[in-house]
This record gives structure tokens, C-alpha cells and sequence, in this order.
């Protein structure tokens, strides 16, 4: 064979792969607002339960190919915002399930409520892809790369956004794609100096290594550099500090497994205070913690309500409730456990709160905490003059909203350290969960996921992996029926309770790490990250095009 043969042989493979990619980007092409919707969808299959995240990274490449094809400004955006709507349609598909636990709504108007979130979540990819446009390359590499820097800085706004406007909804940032197992915290270690946001940001560079793989339509050393080095990086353990459980606080963490459709029955209350009071019996007499889901106490706890508030609690009393609970604890022994307080204008119920108390041994309540973050339609009614006619009720009972808390705050319960408290959805949110000021020693996560379905739990527990990385605190995460867990200050789960089984998990409450680069300055870190990124980008592009 002459040297030109063996060289068109050699090559023959590549140009077959790339001959491939080239008819599937003009497929794509074809449809592009179809194929992003298509490509969102496929994304949300990298967060749990699936954790097929190397369909998020196509995703993410695929949407950054085609914004880089928009004609214009607003198909970038629509671009960005169907990507958008199918990734969320399919992520949050848990929402359904909450519908079925309302007897005042039908159980089919929870898929129009998750369609809806999808339309409205759907703007804040379509803001990154609008960003991401005003980067589409020039006919060079370098300005080919100023756009996926550009697109993973405008991410990262786009999250951050997402995180409070309207009171914010920050659930599955794409960065949660980067835990690896229970064992293992993987890419999603970076989020000790990078944030969940800054971290969903290096999914986007990486993802966009596969964009510029495809854009060379060769597979050379290069091009398969761009296409292996995003997976090496996904499948690396990721540092991990901690090496064992050292001596620390005793806790006692229950799991009751009390299904959703029974934990609003006052005929079950007593039935189920027994269930939870079994897991908590003291094995030793060393002072512990002993740490209650939300709703985990069917009960009022404060003195001084009506007589009739009382009626439908299982204790009737609410001293005798306390002493109860504070039997439970043990001597020296605190119980941390989710319950209402109620806000009486005479004897008419006004608002609430969703709270953590604290109860000690003698029945006395030695602090507490009131949500601060509550859920829209869960907790409170948004515009309630005009839905509440319509028949569009809250998705919990009671006709009353419930107010918020001041926010973050740390309890401190003297030789049983210092805890931070999260409860429920407020863990979903970065860089809002602890007091910078007093720092916990821990996080209690107390929550009720018996609404949310199969997908709801799973990405929860996810979430409170990453704020236990971001933050360098360890998390206990106690649950009504799953999946309750106690996460080490490096994102590893050290023991945990699958969902729909009651039990208990016993031991030392895993150390803190010294402060994070973001325990010390929160979201000004990814926003930096953001801005440094978009920066370069700028540069790159600027050259890129002389």
C-alpha cells in the first residue's frame, strides 16, 4: 500500500464518526425547538433516582450547539426556554403526586401543575441561552470556546436567579448531577469552593467540551480529549477528608413511616405518637440528641391557647404532652421534633408556623425554630382573594396560611453542640441555610417527602448532600417515611433509612470541617465565579475574532 493509501485508511474510522455527527447536528437542526425540549427532558434523567448524568451532558451540549445556530436573540431564547420546559416537566414530575393527598383539588390537576411550573421555570434557561447567544462563535476554535465560557457564566446567573425571584424555587441545580454515590461525593466536591451555582457552571464547561468535540467533526486526539476528559472528571471520588466517624455527639435519629394519608387523622394521632415514641427509647445513658421529622409530633406544645385547640391532639394537654416527650429525651437528653404553633386573635386561628422545638428532659421547651423559606400552595396561598373562590386550596389542610420565621439561625444546646435548622425545602436552598455569623456545629434537617412520590426524596436527600459539601457541616436528615440519612461534612452518607421503613439510626454526630471557601462568603463566591468566566470569555472572543 502507497503512504496516501495507508493514510485514508487510518483515517477511515473518524471520518465514519464524524460523517455521523455531522448527519445527526443536521437532523437536529431540522427541529430545533423540538430537539431541545427533547434534550431537556433527556437531561432531567441525570438527577435521582436515574443518575444518568451523561444524558445531562448531552443535553446541555446539544442546547449550547443549537443556541449557537439561533438566527436571533429571542429563538435563542426560545431555544433555552424549550430545553427548559422539558427538563423540568420531566425533573419535577414528584409534583403530581402531592395532588392525591388534596381532597379538595382533583389528583389530575397535579400534572397541569407541574406543566405550569415547567412553562414558567423554563425562562431561566432560556435567559442562559439568551446570554450564551450574544458568545455564538466566530469560524475559530477560540471563539467557539469564548461561547461555552460565556454560556456556563450566564448558567450560573440564571440559577442564582432562580433562587429567589418570586421567593425563589432553586430545586435540582444542575450541579447536583455531580454526586457521585453514598460512598463517594464525585464532581460535586468542587462545591466547596465553587457553590452548587458555580459548580452547575463547571457541568456546562464540561458539557461544553462535548459541543466543541462535535463541532470539529473529526475525532482526533484533541476531539477525543474533549470527549474523555468530561467522564474522567465525573467519575473521580472526589477528595475525601474525613476517613472515619471520630467521638462526637450522641444522636438518635427516627424514621416513624407514617404514610401521608394517615398523618392528618386525629383518630390515628395517639397510634402514631406510639410508633415514634418506640424508635426513640434510650439504649444508654449517655445525654443525646434525639432528632423527629417534620410533623412528627401530632400535638400542640405551646400553653395558653383555647381549650378547644386542644381536642383533637392525643394528650389533650399540653404540659402533659411535653413531659411526654421530655421522658422520651432521657435525663441531660434534648428532643429536637417538627410541630405547628398557632397564632389565635381571640378564638379564631389567624396564621402558623411550621417549627422545630426543643424539649429537654424535665418537658420544658429549651428553644426552637420557625420556618423561614415556606412553600407557595404548600404553606401558604399565594393571591388567596382571588384563588381561594376559585376552589384552588393549598395542598396542605387548614385554612389559614402559615407565616415565615426571621430565617437562619443556630441553636445552641450547650454540651450537645451547636445546630443549625433546615427544615424541609429550605435545604434545597444554597448559601441560605446557616447563621455565617454563629456557625453550627451541625445541620438538622427535619422533613416530611411523603408527597412527593418515587423522584421527590431520592433529589431532596441529594440536595442536602451538596450544602453538607458547600457548607463543611455534617447533616442529619430525619424523615416521616423516607429517606432519612446522616451525611458526613464531605457529602458521604455514613447510614441511612430507604423509604417506607420505620427505624432508627444511633451515633456520633460526624465532625465539622474548618470553614469552606463558601461557608465564609455564600453566593459572592459563584458570582465571582460568573464574572471571572464571562470575562475570559469576553477576551477569548475578542481575539478570536481579530
Amino acid at each position: 500500500m502507497t503512504d496516501a493509501a495507508n493514510a485514508t485508511h487510518d483515517n477511515a474510522p473518524a471520518s465514519k464518526v464524524g460523517g455521523a455527527l455531522s448527519r445527526f447536528a443536521a437532523v437536529i437542526g431540522r427541529y430545533p425547538c423540538w430537539a431541545s425540549l427533547v434534550l431537556g427532558a433527556g437531561a432531567a434523567c441525570g438527577f435521582q433516582p436515574l443518575a444518568w448524568w451523561p444524558l445531562t451532558l448531552l443535553g446541555v451540549a446539544g442546547l449550547v450547539a443549537l443556541t449557537a445556530r439561533a438566527v436571533s436573540a429571542r429563538r435563542a431564547w426560545l431555544l433555552g426556554w424549550s430545553w427548559g420546559f422539558g427538563h423540568f416537566a420531566v425533573g419535577l414530575n414528584w409534583i403530581a403526586t402531592a395532588f392525591t393527598y388534596q381532597a379538595k383539588m382533583p389528583a389530575w390537576l397535579g400534572w397541569g401543575a407541574v406543566l405550569v411550573m415547567a412553562l414558567v421555570l423554563g425562562v431561566f434557561p432560556g435567559l442562559a441561552a439568551l446570554g450564551g447567544w450574544w458568545f455564538r462563535p466566530r469560524e475559530t476554535q477560540a471563539g467557539r470556546g469564548a461561547m461555552v465560557l460565556g454560556f456556563a457564566s450566564c448558567w450560573i446567573l440564571a440559577e442564582w436567579l432562580r433562587s429567589w425571584v418570586f421567593t425563589g424555587f432553586a430545586w435540582n441545580p444542575l450541579g447536583a448531577v455531580g454526586l457521585g454515590p453514598f460512598d463517594w461525593p464525585g464532581l460535586a466536591y468542587q462545591a466547596t469552593w465553587l457553590g452548587t451555582y458555580g459548580l452547575s457552571g463547571l457541568v456546562v464547561v464540561l458539557a461544553g467540551c462535548w459541543t466543541l468535540a462535535l463541532w470539529r467533526r473529526r475525532i482526533d486526539w484533541r476531539g477525543l480529549a474533549l470527549l474523555v476528559v468530561p467522564l474522567v472528571l465525573f467519575l473521580l471520588p472526589g477528595e475525601m477528608r474525613i476517613k472515619g466517624l471520630q467521638h462526637g455527639i450522641p444522636y438518635t435519629l427516627v424514621q416513624p413511616n407514617i404514610p401521608q394519608a394517615e398523618i392528618n387523622d386525629p383518630s390515628l394521632f395517639n397510634d402514631q405518637f406510639a410508633r415514634t415514641a418506640r424508635l426513640s427509647i434510650p439504649t444508654g445513658p449517655a445525654p443525646r440528641i434525639v432528632l423527629w421529622p417534620e410533623s412528627g409530633v401530632p400535638e400542640y406544645l405551646r400553653d395558653h391557647y383555647p381549650a378547644w385547640a386542644y381536642q383533637d391532639t392525643f394528650a389533650g394537654d399540653p404540659g402533659l404532652a411535653r413531659a411526654r416527650l421530655g421522658q422520651l429525651a432521657g435525663a441531660g437528653s434534648l428532643l429536637l421534633a417538627g410541630s405547628v404553633d398557632v397564632d389565635f386573635r381571640g378564638n379564631e386561628v389567624v396564621s402558623g408556623q411550621n417549627v422545630v422545638t426543643v424539649i429537654d428532659g424535665q418537658g420544658r421547651i429549651a428553644g426552637g425554630y420557625a420556618k423561614a423559606h415556606l412553600v407557595p400552595y404548600g404553606e401558604y396561598l399565594p393571591m388567596r382573594w382571588l384563588l381561594a373562590p376559585l376552589g384552588l386550596a393549598k395542598l396542605i389542610p387548614g385554612e389559614v396560611d402559615l407565616r415565615p420565621g426571621p430565617g437562619p439561625r443556630t441553636l445552641d444546646l450547650g454540651r450537645l453542640g451547636k445546630v443549625g435548622v433546615a427544615i424541609c425545602y429550605e435545604i434545597v436552598f444554597s448559601g441560605q441555610v446557616v447563621d455565617r455569623a454563629h456557625r453550627p456545629d451541625y445541620i438538622f434537617n427535619p422533613t416530611n417527602d411523603g408527597w412527593f412520590g418515587d423522584w421527590g426524596p431520592p433529589q431532596h436527600l441529594a440536595q442536602a448532600r451538596l450544602r453538607a459539601i458547600e457548607e463543611g457541616l455534617p447533616v442529619l436528615r430525619a424523615t416521616v417515611n423516607g429517606i432519612s440519612a446522616v451525611i458526613d461534612a464531605d457529602g458521604i452518607v455514613r447510614g441511612s433509612i430507604p423509604r417506607g421503613v420505620a427505624g432508627r439510626l444511633d451515633g456520633m454526630v460526624p465532625p465539622a470541617h474548618p470553614p469552606t471557601w463558601f461557608a465564609r462568603f455564600g453566593n459572592i463566591v459563584p458570582l465571582c465565579w460568573a464574572m471571572m468566566l464571562l470575562g475570559v470569555g469576553a477576551l477569548v472572543l475578542r481575539r478570536g475574532s481579530r
